[in-house]
């Protein structure tokens, strides 16, 4: 499965084997790390992204997406899907490789990840959290129509600090599911 950027810069695309190396160089970065969940591995290595490759290539759907510029891939943007009475929701994830920031890429790669998952999937709530510290994911989101709903105190600890989460939802309207 292929998204194409409507600007034509980049390309949603399921990950590939042959990624390992370009997601290692791209993901293996601190000012990344410091904006995600511990269980991304810092240092990231070519083994830890030929682990995480094989598992979301085996997921009953596609879930994860690589970004794809001129032939590399620099980012990725999925869903978590929930379960149990909560299986109509999905946590939002993404990064983007640093020589890749500030260019209005991660919010179209989020927005066409957003249309994709409402248009081919059951799910109708996306939510994300994000860091008190990390204001550009929060301007992603909005961008993106993504709403604030809370901010949860304390909620987290990174890099040995217990700081803020910021929690943010979208949910696809016109849905009856009797």
């Amino acid at each position: 499965m292929e998204i194409k950027s409507k600007q034509g810069n980049f390309r949603l695309r399921e990950w590939m084997l042959t990624d390992g190396v370009s997601l290692a160089k791209h993901i293996n970065n601190v000012k990344i790390w410091n904006n995600v969940r511990d269980g991304l591995p810092y240092p990231y290595t070519i083994l830890d992204a030929d682990k995480y490759i094989r598992m979301v290539q085996v997921l009953p759907y596609v879930q994860n997406f690589a970004i794809e510029i001129a032939g590399e891939t620099v980012g990725g943007v999925g869903i978590a899907p929930l379960t149990d009475v909560e299986r109509l929701s999905a946590e939002v994830g993404y990064w983007l490789g640093e020589d890749y920031w500030n260019r209005g890429i991660m919010s179209e790669a989020v927005a066409l990840l957003v249309d994709y998952v409402f248009r081919e999937t059951q799910i109708i709530r996306l939510f994300a959290s994000v860091y008190d510290y990390n204001n550009a994911s929060m301007k992603v989101l909005e961008k993106v129509g993504f709403t604030r709903q809370a901010i949860l105190r304390d909620a987290a600890i990174k890099n040995g600090r217990v700081i803020d989460m910021y929690y943010y939802d979208l949910v696809k309207r016109g849905i009856c599911l009797v």
